[in-house]
């Protein structure tokens, strides 16, 4: 069975990690995830051929491969100026530097006198030692990364897409948390019985494989979040280290409000920061220090109450011409559910509540 999971895992992950690389427009995520598959595909080979060599699988730890794999992946599509660089391979060396030592001592993966201090003991208690760490410090950052990623948006975007939310992200690290406490409380429980099964084999490869086919389906759906990076002049936090004064606040805030007024930006479905940024050749942090402080608003807020308002004003004026929906995309909504939700949040009515009471 161990062997048949095997097969289908490195198959998989190759045909997944393929599949990725094709995309039209590749992005370092994509390359990222496309290494990720590819490795654990390798993982499943090198299994399945410990079973035709020695007759056993030797000890491996997944953990030292997906938790930095992970993390890369996160980081790559959650911060607007990450750079793919050989130096980040670096994080593959507790994996590499594992499985060699294992090979070399042949150390089978089994639970058995796994604490019995033999010549090997040394490189149990490492092994044990350092996936926990791996596990505990590259998930935390992951998941830190993720929740500020979506704690952020709205200072980014008009408009959040669900593949700018990364909710699948969130639930593969969640997943892969539960998977792992329950891989340590099985492997407790193994040992502290002194009744070793296969099933820790089974129930570590299964998940590893179920975890191919997600990476697969959702890498392949999910698209560049920061298609434009930010100059290396703006900072990475939400101001820059000296506030602005007040009076450059107002005339920010002035000319903001100036462009959006005359020239309706918050017409165009993908506007976002960067774009007004460039265009009124602003920091964007100095943009949200004013929106924050002088506006009162986040990004997001902001340029949908522009729409809400356009929206208003169609309704009264083309409201018995055109539908709610077609007038709603118009002013810059890229969805229906995301337009109604929006006018509804900004002015306690449907449209067609609003459009009634209008009398249109």
């Amino acid at each position: 069975m161990m062997e048949t999971i095997s097969w289908v895992g490195f198959s998989q992950g190759m045909f997944a990690a393929i599949l990725v690389l094709a995309k039209k427009e590749r992005s370092d995520s994509d390359r990222i995830l496309a290494a990720w598959l590819s490795l654990l595909a390798i993982e499943f080979l090198l299994h399945a051929a410990d079973y035709r060599i020695f007759g056993k699988p030797i000890l491996s730890s997944s953990f030292l491969l997906f938790n930095p794999a992970c993390y890369l992946y996160v980081r790559s599509l959650t911060i607007e100026d990450f750079r793919l660089r050989p130096v980040q391979l670096l994080h593959l060396l507790p994996y590499i530097s594992v499985k060699l030592i294992a090979y070399l001592l042949r150390e089978p993966y089994e639970l058995e006198g796994y604490f019995e201090q033999d010549e090997s003991f040394w490189f149990r208690i490492l092994f044990s030692v350092t996936s926990v760490l791996s596990w505990i410090i590259y998930n935390s950052r992951s998941v830190m990364l993720v929740v500020r990623h979506r704690r952020g948006l709205e200072h980014e975007f008009s408009t959040i897409e669900s593949s700018e939310k990364v909710g699948w992200l969130l639930f593969v690290v969640v997943f892969y948390n539960l998977y792992c406490v329950a891989a340590i409380v099985i492997g407790a429980l193994n040992v502290l019985t002194g009744s070793p099964s296969p099933v820790m084999h089974v129930y570590s490869y299964s998940t590893m494989l179920a975890m191919v086919y997600i990476l697969g389906f959702y890498g392949l759906w999910q698209t560049s979040i920061y298609p434009v990076k930010n100059s290396k002049t703006d900072p990475p936090g939400p101001y820059s280290r000296y506030p602005l004064s007040a009076k450059k606040r107002k005339q920010i805030s002035s000319d903001l409000v100036t462009y959006f007024e005359l020239e309706k930006p918050y017409l165009n479905p993908g506007l976002n920061m960067n774009m007004i940024s460039r265009h009124l050749n602003i920091p964007k942090h100095h943009i949200t220090e004013v929106l924050n402080t002088e506006i009162g608003k986040n990004f997001f807020s902001f340029v949908n109450e522009y729409r809400i308002g356009e929206v208003k004003k169609q309704l009264l004026e083309k409201g018995d011409i055109y539908s709610i929906e077609s007038i709603g995309f118009e002013c810059g909504f890229s969805s229906k559910s995301t337009f109604f939700t929006v006018f509804k949040k900004i002015t306690g009515q449907t449209p067609m509540q609003y459009k009634t009471k209008s009398g249109n």
